[in-house]
Formats: C-alpha cells, structure tokens, sequence
C-alpha cells in the first residue's frame, strides 16, 4: 500500500514528551469522500480490534521520542511506543521503520524491540466475532508486502482461551495476515477450556433408587 501522506518526513524528532505520527497510505478499494475523525489515543484499547473501513487506512504512532532520517527514509521511535493500524495494534520499547526510496514511499518493514506486544483478528469463516491473536516477545519486525508479524525472543501467542509458548530461545512464531500462528522451533500448547455452568433454575438429577 502506498503512503500518501508522511508527518514525519524532512523532520527529526529529539527529546519530545509523547510525539506524536500519522501516517496515511491508500486502500485499493473505493475512496471515501468524507475525512476520517481523528480518535484519541487514551480511548483507544490497545489490545481491541480496530474497525476496518474503506478509504485510506491511517497509522498513529506514538512515542516519547522520535527523529527522522529523510536521506535514508528510516524513523526511531523510543518510549512507551505504541502504534494503532486497522491491520494490527502494538506496543514497544523502540520502534524502527523503512520506508521504500524514491517516489512510492511505500512501507517496507517496522523492526519492535523490548516489551512486544501485538494484537491481530482472525477472521470468523462463519461471520461471528473475529478471535485476537495476541502475541508477546521481545523483538518483532511487520514485513508490508506480504502483511506478516515475525516474533522471536521468546515468543508466545494467546488465541481465545489457547496459549502457545517457547520453549527455547530459537522458536520463531509468525502470525500472518489473517490472524494465522506458524512455530517454528519447540513450543508448548495450552488448550483450555471452561467449565460447564448449570443454568440457574434448571433441575438437578435425580439419584437412582437403591436396589
């Protein structure tokens, strides 16, 4: 996807208290007259699933923070980063992002560090509720052409009430577009599940009569 527009470009950011980014890139399906309404970060969950509406699809990053180097078109965020994209939400230490050269300054890659956590929706194939694959680690990198999230460093991904973990530090877990997990490497799988409550009022079995 295309950015068509980049706040940060030509600028660099040093020392700023909670720096604020948006970016905007364009969406191959039909363009939306009306503006999009800006949303505070602080009513945002960071966790929860974001809306997908036609139109361009707008990115917010924010961080304590931030500077910009236009000569190689890369940006670093640092301090409480935390991104919100109708794609995926995170969070991180340090946020490092590469944009293409030239005139279709499109994303290339975002590298996270420290304290990872990322949420993406897998889709309902029944049309219910999506599920949140929410992944933690200590490194992750969103690659745009093919909309993947790589996590290493410990990885784990909790899927409903399942919860896939590392169990060594060579595991690599990816979660793609579609909210899909692969390992790769040793792992553990919790799968849970509740148990069954009683509805109130319904009657209890009888006991069997002795013989």
């Amino acid at each position: 996807m295309k950015l068509i527009a980049l706040a940060i470009l030509g600028f660099a950011f040093s020392a700023l208290a909670q720096t604020e980014v948006v970016t905007t890139a364009a969406q191959t399906s039909k363009p939306t007259s009306s503006p999009k309404k800006k949303t505070d970060a602080t009513n945002k969950n960071l966790f929860g699933p974001e809306s997908k509406n036609e139109g361009p699809i707008t990115t917010e990053i924010y961080a304590d923070e931030a500077s910009f180097d236009s000569s190689k078109n890369v940006g670093v965020f640092t301090g409480h980063v935390k991104v919100f994209d109708p794609r995926f939400n995170l969070q991180s230490d340090k946020l490092t992002v590469y944009l293409h050269k030239g005139e279709d300054q499109g994303l290339e890659k975002a590298i996270a560090e420290g304290n990872v956590g990322v949420v993406r929706d897998r889709p309902d194939p029944n049309g219910g509720p999506p599920t949140h694959a929410v992944g933690r680690s200590e490194h992750a990198v969103y690659t745009a052409t093919d909309g993947s999230v790589e996590l290493t460093g410990m990885p784990k991904v909790q899927q409903g009430l399942n919860l896939h973990i590392a169990t060594s530090s060579e595991t690599v877990m990816v979660i793609d577009q579609d909210g899909h997990l692969n390992t790769h490497g040793p792992s553990r799988t919790e799968i849970r599940q509740e148990p069954k409550v009683e509805k109130a009022g319904s009657p209890s079995p009888s006991p069997s009569p002795k013989k």
